[in-house]
């Protein structure tokens, strides 16, 4: 991608302002037309949001949306919607044994109505923290209890395929479990023995980054800086890593672009979290140094391909190895075009890569390091892209918020509304998100606000 080495959140004040009365009123309308009974809102078909039965892993980021809606605008409409939907819809979300998405689901409710209360955002309420914070308590132990050993000796948190399988989404996950330990929370296991969570955090980590993300160390003949396989096959049986996968990416051997941005985003807000921690806490996992070089290396790598296969606007296509990609002759060279007939984008990716190249530009920045304004450029200029045509759908009868993401293209889920068979002009839930998140973190950028992280104000857990 081409990166605006002078790019400025100023130059998107504009655009942001823009931005949020469209986003509050596709919030609202859609809380006050989905039917909760339905499901969770996936992805829409032909402008209207429709249910697709596999997980139930958007559902935190329909209320999250209106969470954090409230917390760019201070409109109380928008807090009550997210509060009122996380307190009556959220909770099995919290004890579901069966995903690998507490991440994603309960961190982006609880989560955020935790950390808007600790920041004085809205009224104090004890017993209303302790219920905010006791739902993330037992998130994080319920997704770190979802547990599969390696014979290296560390672990992986599972995906819904089975214990053999370590997803590259699951690193977004792990923050469940960190914010499950800041508020002094233990897994408890047989014989009451107490699991550390910060513990099985970083071990995920580790083997995300040993086994999911590739450094140009010759691995296999593929294997180049930053690139990311969806996911690692284990044998359940000795833990010996055998493969790498895809569920949702064109082959084991190519990056599909969101399994990347997952990582972008994740091993960036981890960083971010280590910096509250203290020595003792991470000295039993290899101490500060060895943990944050593991997560430092696979944030700028995962970055940095991301960076180097993504067309000049920022707008990746749904896989760096899609057969039609072929066929546009030289795209990285031009800006994406969703409406082309050979390979759909996927705004949805651009949207998270786009907070990972934000945060991973922060964290280096606050270390004088001279590459975190580079990241930092590449992140605002992503995002300056997706807060305009044609991927801001600025259209009332649609009611998705950002255009042309994509779910699961191997199954053909997505809508395609020409012969061509190509997805576009359709929204995802996480993605209509995951931009209201990155363009949260720009506004707090210009408003001098406190900086937007997942754990927020850190207090003493008494």
């Amino acid at each position: 991608m081409h990166i605006d080495e002078d790019a400025t959140p100023e130059a998107l004040r504009s655009r942001l302002a823009a931005f949020w009365p469209v986003s509050g009123a596709k919030i609202e309308g859609l809380c006050g037309s989905w039917d909760p009974r339905a499901g969770s809102p996936v992805f829409t078909v032909r402008g209207h949001y429709t249910s697709q039965g596999w997980t139930e892993w958007t559902q935190g980021f329909q209320f999250g949306w209106a969470i954090l809606q409230f917390d760019a605008t201070g409109d109380d409409r928008f807090l009550e919607l997210g509060r009122s939907g996380t307190v009556h819809h959220m909770a099995s979300h919290v004890s579901h044994v069966g995903v690998h998405d507490h991440g994603f689901n309960n961190v982006s409710t609880y989560g955020n109505l935790r950390r808007l209360m600790l920041e004085g955002r809205i009224d104090d309420d004890p017993w209303q923290l302790a219920f905010y914070e006791l739902a993330l308590k037992v998130s994080g132990a319920v997704q770190a209890a979802r547990w599969r050993t390696t014979r290296d000796g560390d672990g992986y948190i599972f995906s819904f395929n089975g214990p053999q399988s370590l997803f590259s989404d699951t690193i977004r996950s792990v923050r469940a479990l960190s914010l499950a330990h800041l508020l002094g929370h233990r897994l408890m296991g047989e014989n009451d023995e107490a699991i550390s969570l910060l513990g099985r955090g970083i071990e995920h980590a580790r083997t995300t980054a040993r086994y999911n993300v590739f450094y140009g160390e010759g691995r296999d003949i593929y294997d180049e800086w930053g690139r990311v396989a969806h996911e690692s096959v284990f044998n359940t049986n000795d833990g010996r890593f055998r493969t790498s996968s895809t569920q949702q990416g064109y082959a084991a051997w190519t990056t599909w672009t969101r399994g990347l941005a997952w990582v972008m985003a994740g091993y960036a807000e981890e960083l971010e979290f280590l910096e509250v921690l203290p020595d003792a806490d991470l000295e039993p996992f290899g101490g500060r140094d060895e943990v944050t070089a593991m997560m430092l290396r696979a944030a700028r790598a995962s970055c940095d391909f991301f960076i180097a296969n993504t067309p000049t606007d920022g707008i990746p296509y749904w896989d760096t190895g899609a057969p039609g990609l072929a066929k546009l002759g030289d795209y990285l060279g031009r800006p994406a075009d969703p409406f082309n007939a050979h390979e759909p984008v996927d705004s949805s990716a651009a949207a998270i890569g786009a907070q990972g190249l934000l945060r991973l530009g922060r964290y280096l920045s606050r270390r004088a390091d001279p590459a975190g304004a580079r990241y930092t450029a590449a992140g605002l200029g992503v995002l300056g892209r997706l807060l305009e045509a044609p991927y801001l759908s600025t259209d009332p009868g649609h009611e998705g918020l950002m255009l042309h993401g994509v779910y699961h293209r191997p199954r053909g889920w997505d809508h395609c509304p020409t012969d061509s068979g190509v997805p576009s002009g359709e929204a995802v839930m996480w993605g209509d998100y995951h931009l209201v998140e990155a363009a949260l973190m720009v506004q707090r950028m210009l408003d001098g606000g406190p900086e937007y992280t997942f754990f927020g104000p850190v207090r003493e857990q008494s």
